[in-house]
């Protein structure tokens, strides 16, 4: 098989199809593996999956596991709901809720690759044809070279070349009107006051802003979403961001929110775009080729799924096609069958978690009485948290 795309859910598919006894030739259009952005949250679901790839042992070095998930009011800095993690979380949903680095997330999964074999890892090979017929799917890249393979994974990202193949008449992705300022520090550059082990979730009008441990709880990830628009290209979605910008966006801020964010010199922007939820399998896999994580259902980071949801369906392909080995196009059709429902769910969630999020007025007023008066079981997710 081909898989389209180097990053966390490439590798992580590559690595399950590996494990379950599937040549793969992994392509890469960079000329060095490595992965963008700051930190990630890993709810029970997703941890389980990891567990089952072999990896948790790596996981448990470099992540960190917070001892719950507090959400406060941004402007008046009180404290409107506790979820318990850690030990709690275990006991729920059988695994802990982790937060890691993304980087540190992507190297431990080539890592994996790379020791467990049966993986070509190409670099610099960014896809330019595709084509299929009954029997194989032939892959052309940059450099004049062809794959071929029973079939073809698009793990290539939300401006994916392979979903092209997949889905008819797609409309470009959609920008969302929303600016996502990130950070990633060490906490002793933090004074002592700022330093924590937890996820802290603050709510604004027209703004929020999430940080929590990475790194075995040495660095601290901090990102603030605000309404806006950059102008260039949107694939280029990568920018260098100016501190002042990001505090006049947010000057309604205050407490330890408003501390952080002066406390933090440098930070990167990203314009955030998206689909809107899957509405068929059919956006799923397509004869010979499937797609996963964002070449399928690219989605906002309002319920920390992003990763997650790539790695569950890295997971489930390697399933599929185990149970049904010399049927490659009924193995993807159940892939698609299995996955664009929960998917779509996740999508939808966290659009609708960006708009409470963002309430403003009576609609605020409404939302913090509610998380005052229900706490974790407003927050909690069981039906995402106790996994496929």
């Amino acid at each position: 098989m081909v898989i389209a795309g180097g990053g966390i859910g490439g590798l992580a598919a590559a690595l399950a199809c590996a494990r379950a006894g599937r040549a793969v030739e992994l392509l890469e259009q960079s000329p060095v593996f490595g992965e963008v952005g700051a930190g990630i949250q890993l709810g029970p679901n997703v941890v389980k999956v990891l567990e089952a790839m072999g990896v948790g042992d790596a996981l448990r070095r470099v992540a960190a596991f917070p001892s719950q998930l507090e959400v406060r009011n941004a402007t008046s800095t009180e404290l409107l709901g506790v979820l318990p993690l850690g030990k709690s979380a275990e006991q729920r949903y059988g695994a802990s809720y982790v937060t890691i680095a993304r980087a540190d997330m992507h190297t431990l999964l080539l890592d994996a690759v790379r020791a467990q074999g049966g993986v070509g890892l190409h670099l610099d090979s960014r896809v330019i044809g595709i084509t299929q017929d009954a029997q194989r799917v032939r892959v052309e890249t940059v450099q004049d070279r062809a794959f071929e393979a029973p079939l073809l994974v698009g793990a290539d990202g939300l401006w994916s070349v392979v979903r092209k193949q997949v889905v008819e008449n797609d409309a470009a992705p959609r920008v969302t009107g929303h600016l996502a300022f990130r950070a990633m520090l060490p906490q002793s550059a933090l004074p002592a006051s700022l330093r924590t082990q937890v996820v802290t979730a603050w709510m604004g009008p027209d703004f929020h802003a999430v940080h929590y441990p990475v790194r075995s709880g040495e660095w601290l990830n901090m990102v603030c979403i605000v309404h806006g628009k950059v102008s260039g290209d949107p694939q280029s979605w990568d920018h260098s961001a100016n501190a002042h910008e990001l505090r006049s966006r947010m000057s309604l801020a205050r407490g330890g929110l408003r501390d952080m964010i002066y406390a933090i010199d440098q930070w990167r922007l990203w314009p955030l775009t998206d689909r809107e939820p899957m509405t068929s399998a059919a956006q799923h896999a397509k004869g010979r080729i499937a797609l996963l994580g964002d070449a399928a259902h690219p989605m906002r980071p309002y319920l920390a799924q992003g990763a997650g949801m790539a790695i569950e369906d890295a997971a489930a392909l390697a399933n599929c096609l185990a149970e049904q080995p010399g049927q490659v196009q009924q193995a993807l059709g159940r892939f698609a069958e299995m996955r664009w429902q929960r998917n779509a769910r996740v999508q939808a969630r966290a659009i609708r978690n960006g708009q409470i999020y963002h309430m403003k007025g009576f609609q605020q007023l409404g939302r913090d009485i509610a998380l005052k008066l229900l706490g974790a079981r407003l927050m909690d997710v069981p039906w995402l948290y106790k996994g496929a």
